[in-house]
């Protein structure tokens, strides 16, 4: 593992920072922890690649208020401008309804 960013998901809403904190700080320091609020994911920022791979190993696949944890070595965001890339823009121009 290259990083020491971690991507946490398939939470459940009502997990906090401090939870996931103290569930990955048996595995090592956390340096961050950050909720998407109303995604069910987050990320957890490990002290070194080698504890984010440890708690990776630890914690991948197990249950954590009743639901599978899905951990993966967290990606870089994409630029704004890819998510719409491979979409046609729409001429709205065109598109009026005329009555």
């Amino acid at each position: 593992m290259q990083g020491s960013k971690l991507y946490v998901g398939n939470l459940s809403y009502s997990v906090t920072n401090e939870q996931l904190e103290e569930l990955f700080g048996n595995h090592g320091t956390v340096k961050s922890v950050n909720i998407i609020e109303g995604k069910g994911f987050g990320f957890v920022e490990m002290s070194s690649s080698e504890e984010a791979q440890k708690a990776k190993e630890s914690l991948n696949d197990t249950n954590f208020n009743d639901r599978p944890l899905k951990i993966d070595e967290a990606r870089p965001p994409r630029p704004r401008s890819e998510y719409n890339s491979n979409r046609p823009r729409r001429d709205f121009e065109d598109n009026r309804r005329r009555y």
